[in-house]
């Protein structure tokens, strides 16, 4: 079997998705399967498609070069589509649109939530064709070996990480948890450790920042601490809670996005409103969800095994799965070329226009 994952491969700290094909294709690679990331070679079996944006320095062929393959080159290749991401995570309004638009190439659709699924099952994308497979992290990497769980001698060292500086990526409560280190009442108690980008223009005053970390040194780095803690909005899924929770860690998370469906029962939620009395409720019962992280299943060999599983039951379905393409419509161009076409004319209404000004003018 042959298949293209469409993702670069990155060194260093370049986000979930990195981490997610660079696992895959590993993994994929030792079930002795051939895995490309590009559609250069014409006997591919399943093509995922997995970052539709010509313009994100990960993607290597979206949905119209998917439709062009299958129309010119390979027409039996099956398509699945990963859908990893949306509008709401970082206050955009034209991602949730593409990403309905580029699955009318797919004959199948991971979503790596159920929150994320609901979100999309509502625009228009048949979920009757689809699976969720949740994230996974690497055990041989965030795992709890050397992890140094709290004693109660000491304070109570907090960190969280991310790739991204969005503001929506959680800010809003890191700079409470900033602002609380100054009350006498805290300060003693705890202490906060953010890893990673920040917005600009933003800074603290009492945390310890640390550059973005990838792999072992950010595995390496967290388990230095004792609690994790997440705010960000509208995850589709995210690595960083999970990565926490490998290295041993209790999670302290809001409620929000898909973050329930990975933390839950694994340490307790709050809202913006809570959170200082959801933290103190943590150190009050910080052994027992101690006790707890072990069972924390969200590993990279299940979620690769679950990806496995799925292409060899599309291949084994593939007549099945050609025959109902035929019976869907196939339509002239993908939606993805469609907005590429009207951003372009924008750009065309937008530079006459300035030229009859520079006329007007003159």
């Amino acid at each position: 079997m042959k298949i293209s994952i469409g993702l670069k491969l990155r060194q260093g700290p370049w986000g979930g998705g990195n981490q997610f094909a660079t696992a895959l294709t590993n993994y994929l690679s030792k079930k002795g399967i051939k895995v490309v990331h590009d559609l250069s070679e014409q006997d591919i079996d399943i093509i995922l498609l997995a970052e539709p944006r010509k313009t994100s320095r990960s993607s290597t062929f979206t949905d119209s070069e998917i439709l062009d393959y299958l129309r010119y080159v390979h027409p039996e290749a099956l398509v699945a589509h990963r859908i990893n991401e949306c509008d709401e995570r970082k206050g955009t309004d034209s991602v949730n649109d593409l990403l309905v638009g580029a699955n009318n190439c797919a004959d199948h659709t991971i979503f790596i939530s159920s929150w994320l699924k609901d979100n999309f099952s509502v625009r228009g994308i048949a979920t009757e064709r689809s699976s969720v497979i949740l994230n996974g992290g690497d055990k041989k990497i965030f795992n709890a070996e050397g992890f140094s769980p709290w004693n109660r001698n000491e304070s109570l060292k907090i960190v969280t990480h991310h790739w991204g500086g969005n503001w929506l990526k959680g800010f809003d409560i890191y700079r409470q948890l900033d602002d609380m280190l100054e009350r006498p009442e805290w300060k003693e108690r705890i202490n906060f450790t953010y890893i990673g980008r920040t917005p600009e223009d933003f800074s603290f005053r009492n945390t310890q920042h640390i550059k973005p970390l990838s792999g072992t040194a950010l595995a390496s780095e967290l388990r230095n601490h004792h609690l994790y803690v997440t705010a960000s909005r509208n995850e589709p899924a995210g690595m960083h809670h999970i990565e926490g929770a490998m290295c041993g860690m209790p999670l302290l998370y809001i409620e929000s996005g898909a973050l329930p469906e990975y933390c839950r029962g694994f340490g307790i939620s709050f809202i913006p409103e809570t959170f200082s009395s959801a933290l103190e409720k943590m150190i009050e019962t910080y052994e027992h969800w101690l006790r707890e992280m072990p069972r924390y299943p969200h590993t990279a060999d299940k979620m690769c095994t679950a990806y496995y599983d799925l292409f060899l039951d599309m291949m084994a379905r593939k007549k099945e799965i050609l025959a109902a393409r035929k019976k869907q419509p196939k339509p002239s161009l993908s939606e993805t070329a469609l907005f590429k076409i009207a951003m372009l004319r924008k750009q065309l209404r937008s530079f006459r226009k300035n030229i009859l000004k520079g006329k007007k003018s003159q």
